[in-house]
């Protein structure tokens, strides 16, 4: 998904009890002292859920809807959540049958029906926004509703469909507030209408959102702290500001590297909560025709340019981690086929790479960026080496979020560095939604050998058993290159010592847990 302890690496393991009938909601603590306020440099692209495919999206999505599954903390394996059960209706992995639990209705009271989960799917594919979700649903042909079972019908076999519903791409909406063929506007005239544990009772755009507990949520969380006020900031640095003068109670996503590096475990005031899932960065390529980065000796010599090292070293103060594949290190399938490709910076290679082909130097594009954390100096290094060899002349320049996906989505941009986060914990996440036919990238890359191998994976349904075709696909990747990996990180979330539940708020999927923040 496109794009933040005490002083250990900490993977949650918490189990959330999941009855037939549902949990309600337990209300917070009395001596409560208020709403937590939870800082956030992600934006928010639309809170409709056929409109976003983000990480500041979906964070607030997670409490504001409910999908059928979900992921426990720690767990690799989706679980029932608005739903009942849910099963592959047989082995050939095409029909993914679910039953909704009872009692489920929107935070105004309507009851929710599998027509209303019908109708959120199809919404999603019939709008098929290009911000939206729709890559995740490739493999969905049609959806059924029939009493209280769900059927969705799958025109190849997939094994990960369940984990794909568990996401935002699951989301349900109430057909009254969202229409069937258009996206809703963000107002506070048409306001969010879910059935996830809490309800949205403010927003304004890129400041703040107020979340209440929902009393009717029926669902597998057991139990919900209290209020929770979401605060955005438009930078790093202003929210390291805020943070230092205790403005917010707990920071997620993107404090500035300086500030991750000078963290220390003798501080007795804080907790540092890391996650031992990945996020990673990339510069992706436009190779429509038209793009300077339509020739392939193009990717390549810039692949054979980039020094990884010296950015996570002057940039991020190695609070990231040089990345040579699509897949990063602890999942399935990782490898290093960019490093065996493209092993050490190497201008000379890169010459002759383009002279061979006969592409005269300097090969002049731009590079677009957006948020995240010391992204301008990032894009200004890649610029220095690539221009340091005189066979690239490059224009770096920033876009606000939402414009800079309506660009690359559009192929404004030759090259554009993106950050992505794990939708689900498993390795397509990685792989599907950004080097797939239908790339929520949009860099027009399309390569039928990697199709292939992306629908081998998805026939698979014990996952471990996916690598060695994974690791094909990415060997592939590094041959193409319509994308360059270069780093992976950890995820902080920085709270004081007066408040629990953060580490929640990050373990590699798309949850943003707040309902279990508590003061203590």
């Amino acid at each position: 998904m496109r794009g933040g302890r005490l002083w250990a690496s900490v993977l949650c393991a918490a189990v959330v009890a999941v009855g037939a009938g549902g949990c309600q909601l337990v209300s917070p603590d009395k001596k409560d002292k208020g709403p937590i306020r939870v800082g956030t440099t992600d934006t928010i692209t639309s809170l409709d859920p056929a409109g976003a495919y983000d990480a500041g999206s979906w964070e607030l999505f997670s409490n504001l809807y409910q999908s059928l599954l979900t992921f426990s903390p720690g767990s690799d394996k989706p679980v029932p959540d608005a739903a009942r059960s849910c099963a592959f209706q047989n082995a050939d992995l095409r029909t993914y049958v679910c039953e909704l639990r009872d009692g489920l209705t929107f935070a105004d009271g309507r009851e929710m029906t599998a027509e209303d989960v019908k109708y959120s799917f199809d919404r999603i594919r019939r709008i098929k926004s290009p911000q939206g979700p729709a890559p995740l649903l490739t493999t969905l042909t049609s959806v059924q509703a029939a009493g209280r079972r769900v059927l969705f019908h799958l025109g190849v076999p997939d094994a990960t469909f369940p984990f794909k519903i568990a996401t935002g791409a699951g989301s349900i909406v109430d057909p009254r507030r969202y229409p069937a063929d258009r996206l809703r506007p963000d107002n506070p005239d048409n306001p969010v209408s879910g059935s996830g544990p809490y309800v949205l009772k403010e927003y304004a755009a890129g400041s703040t959102a107020r979340l209440q507990p929902n009393s009717r949520y029926r669902g597998s969380i057991k139990s919900v702290g209290g209020d929770v006020t979401v605060r955005f900031f438009s930078s790093p640095a202003k929210m390291s500001r805020a943070w230092r003068e205790r403005a917010v109670d707990v920071v997620a996503r993107q404090m500035p590297p300086t500030d991750l590096a000078a963290l220390s475990p003798t501080d007795d005031d804080l907790r540092v909560m890391e996650n031992s899932g990945a996020a990673t960065r990339s510069m992706v390529f436009n190779v429509r025709p038209g793009s300077p980065m339509k020739d392939r000796a193009v990717r390549q010599a810039i692949a054979a340019v980039v020094d990884r090292e010296t950015i996570a070293r002057d940039v991020h103060h190695r609070t990231v981690e040089p990345l040579f594949s699509l897949i990063p290190r602890g999942l399935t399938g990782h490898s290093t086929p960019f490093f065996d490709a493209y092993p050490k910076p190497d201008p000379a290679r890169a010459r002759a790479l383009l002279r061979d082909a006969g592409i005269t130097t300097p090969v002049r594009f731009d590079l677009a960026y957006s948020q995240g954390a010391a992204t301008g100096d990032e894009a200004a290094l890649l610029r220095e080496q690539l221009e340091a060899t005189g066979l690239f002349k490059v224009d770096t320049h920033w876009v606000e979020w939402k414009k800079f996906q309506e660009g690359y989505a559009k192929g404004e941009y030759d090259a554009y560095c993106v950050g992505w986060l794990a939708d689900f914990p498993d390795p397509d996440t990685f792989i599907a939604p950004l080097v797939g036919a239908d790339s929520s990238l949009h860099s027009g890359y399309r390569d039928p050998r990697v199709e292939e191998l992306i629908r081998a994976t998805e026939r698979e349904d014990l996952r471990g058993r996916t690598a060695k075709n994974y690791r094909a696909i990415q060997k592939t990747i590094a041959q193409d290159v319509p994308m360059l990996p270069l780093w992976q990180k950890k995820d902080y979330v920085l709270s004081g010592k007066s408040i629990s539940g953060t580490q929640y708020l990050s373990d590699g999927t798309s949850i943003w847990r707040l309902w279990k923040l508590n003061r203590i």
